[in-house]
Formats: C-alpha cells, structure tokens, sequence
C-alpha cells in the first residue's frame, strides 16, 4: 500500500505535527467574545490566516513535500489550485529546493496568480474550471515526469491539515469544548458535494460563490469515509451567510477573512439554534480574498444594516432647492455620499427634477427620520436599493 492510501489515523496526524513543527506557525487560538454577542454562543477563533500563506493549506502541503524522495524532489511537483493550496504548495517548494509548477484556471483572480508566482512557482494557466485545470495538471505532469500534489485527497495532505485540530485541543482555551465535542461541516449551498455524498444522493452543484475554496463538485475519496465517521452534522451555507460572516471579520475581529475562511461562522449564522449557549471553536482557515470583493461586501453589509441608504426625491426644478435638501439631511445627522440631479427625463415634469441621494445613516431607524424630515417639507421620497 502506497504511503498515501494508507488510513489517518492520530498517530499519522501527530507524526505530521512533529515534521513540520517550526516550519508552519503555532496560531493563536483566543476567545472572540463579540462574535459571541453576536451569536448568542461562547467563540473562539483559530486564526490560521496568520501562517505566512494566510491560510491553513501549508500544513497539509508542507506534510506531503517532506515525504518526498531524493529523485521526486530532483524531479519537481505539480499541483492544481485556484487559491490557498497553490501558494502553499509554491512557498514550500521553493524554500525546500523543489520546483514546483501550480496549473490555475485562467479565471483565478490576478491577486491570486501574482501571490503565487511572487513565492517562485512556475503558474500555467489553462482551463475555465478547477476542473479543467486539473485534467490540464494532469497532463503536463505525465509529460514533464512531476510528483501531483493533490489539494486534499492525499493521506499526507489530510494528516497535515489535521495538526490544527490537535494544536487547538491541546489549548487552554479549549479545555471546556472537548467534553461530548461535536464536529461541524461547513459547504456552502452551491457546492454541498460532501454533504450528499454523506447522505448517499445526488445534488447539483456549481455557480459562482464566494467560498471558491470549498468549491468542491466531487467528494474526496479519502476524506468521505472520515467525514462519515467523525462529523456530526454538515451545514449549508447561503452566500448572504458568508459575506456576513467576512464582514464581521473584519469589523468586529479585525482580521481578514476570505469566504471559505469564514465558512464556521457563516453556519453560525445559517443555523443559530445548532450553536446557541454553547462553547464553540471557529478555524478561521483563510485570510486571502480580493481587495475589490472585500470592499463589496463591506458595502453591501453597510446597505443590509440601513447604515447606507438611497433615495429618489421628486422635487420642483428651482434654484435653491438642492442645497435646502442637503442642509435638511445633514441637520438630520444623515451624511451623503453621491447625488445624481436628473432633468431630462420624459417621467419627471417639465418643470420638475429627480435626485437621487446616498447617504449615511446611524442605522434603519435614523434612517427613517431622515426621510422622514424629507417629507416634512412636502419632498416626495422613495427607498432605492444603493448600488
């Protein structure tokens, strides 16, 4: 039986621990007691965003890279990834002395490709799916004789993602949630191809989400039995649960989260009764999301807590009246963002106007009372979505 077919057992995970001990980080584990008052449970967090990487996958990658033989290193590997797994697979690699060459779709954010090659990979990008990517890693590896590091159905992968879990039992934080733990799976409800393969059906899979790092359309083949036997339950996740739980992250937390990262919290969210009043511990696994997608979701949570509001106002086209309104906003304590003053538009009056306004409000109450104030001084106001 090959080394990487042979079953994950504790020993295998701590013999992992031991070898990549001082070359991955010990994160932090500490309690995050505001996303505790968020979710009515006692949380901690597991910041394995902090790894040089900014996720969790150099455990497992490193593991793998150092079961390697003299004449696999000489010859170089080959990995497929879109994330997490191509930068640590790139960044061990090369501080081993081992080559490596990472096949990513050619929709991977640039983001994600430059952090790759800035840690001295070879990237090839082929494929409009991770899933033509690997057929592609596939192919250029048989060409060009390269060892296939496999981002998670590989033994020594999974044994060295598992030293997480040991480093956060080990804790003092952790004490109180080992009695009668419970493990919870997390897959976002576009991709739940682990939580039907569990249930034995059949699902469908695929669309754009957030969570591309558990965009998985396949279950592994050796991470099913042990999800069979050691998780308790599989959340699914809606896309509106994950860019929350980012954006608590990093408003609460202070801390990046990617959508895959923040899947733990997001099933807090999805299903609150399932964690309330009990002790919870978070992996928070990633921290590498696109700049511009995090400025979205910041917005966007801005705009679902009425702390961002847009308005149309129907308003009689004579000097004067524009400033009268802002004054009237900001006497309000409303702070605007963007106005758009429309005249030529075959709806509004000939001697009429439309303006549309953003601004900032305390929250949807605060809101209310501006508009409120608006129409006061006999402003027709109607609520927009804020783009």
């Amino acid at each position: 039986m090959d080394d990487t077919d042979k079953p994950i057992t504790l020993e295998r995970i701590r013999a992992a621990r031991e070898a990549i001990s001082g070359q991955v980080m010990h994160t932090p584990f500490l309690p995050a007691p505001r996303l505790g008052r968020l979710t009515g449970a006692e949380v901690f967090v597991k910041y394995e965003n902090m790894q040089v990487t900014s996720a969790f996958k150099e455990r497992g990658a490193l593991n793998r890279l150092l079961t390697l033989s003299a004449d696999e290193r000489r010859r170089g590997v080959i990995a497929m990834s879109a994330g997490n797994h191509a930068q640590a697979v790139a960044y061990h690699a090369v501080r081993l002395g081992i080559a490596p060459t990472i096949v990513m779709p050619v929709t991977t954010p640039h983001v994600k490709v430059s952090a790759t090659t800035g840690y001295g990979a070879r990237v090839v990008l082929e494929g409009e799916t991770v899933a033509e990517a690997a057929l592609a890693a596939a192919r250029i590896g048989a060409e060009e004789n390269l060892v296939f590091i496999h981002p998670y159905d590989d033994s020594d992968v999974i044994a060295g993602q598992g030293t997480l879990a040991l480093e956060m039992l080990e804790e003092p934080a952790a004490k109180a949630l080992k009695p009668e733990i419970d493990v919870i799976g997390v897959e976002t409800r576009m991709y739940p191809s682990m939580w039907a393969a569990v249930k034995g059906i059949d699902a469908m899979v695929g669309g754009a989400t957030l969570a591309e790092g558990i965009a998985v359309k396949v279950a592994g083949r050796k991470t099913l039995p042990v999800v069979r036997e050691l998780v308790d339950t599989i959340v699914l996740v809606d896309e509106s649960h994950l860019e929350r739980a980012v954006n608590a992250y990093l408003t609460l937390q202070k801390t990046m989260a990617e959508g895959a990262g923040a899947a733990g919290l997001a099933a807090m969210f999805a299903e609150p009764d399932l964690f309330r009043r009990k002790k919870v511990g978070l992996v928070l696994s990633g921290g590498n999301i696109d700049p511009r997608i995090l400025a979205s979701i910041m917005m966007r949570e801005l705009a679902r807590e009425e702390k961002i509001v847009a308005i149309r106002l129907a308003i009689p086209d004579r000097p004067g009246t524009l400033g009268a309104i802002t004054t009237l906003i900001g006497d309000a304590g409303g702070n605007i963002l963007e106005v758009s003053h429309r005249r030529a538009v075959l709806e509004i009056p000939a001697k009429g106007a439309s303006l549309d306004i953003t601004l900032e409000a305390r929250d949807g109450h605060h809101a209310e009372e501006i508009i409120a104030a608006l129409r006061a001084k006999g402003y027709g106001v109607e609520r927009k979505s804020p783009e």
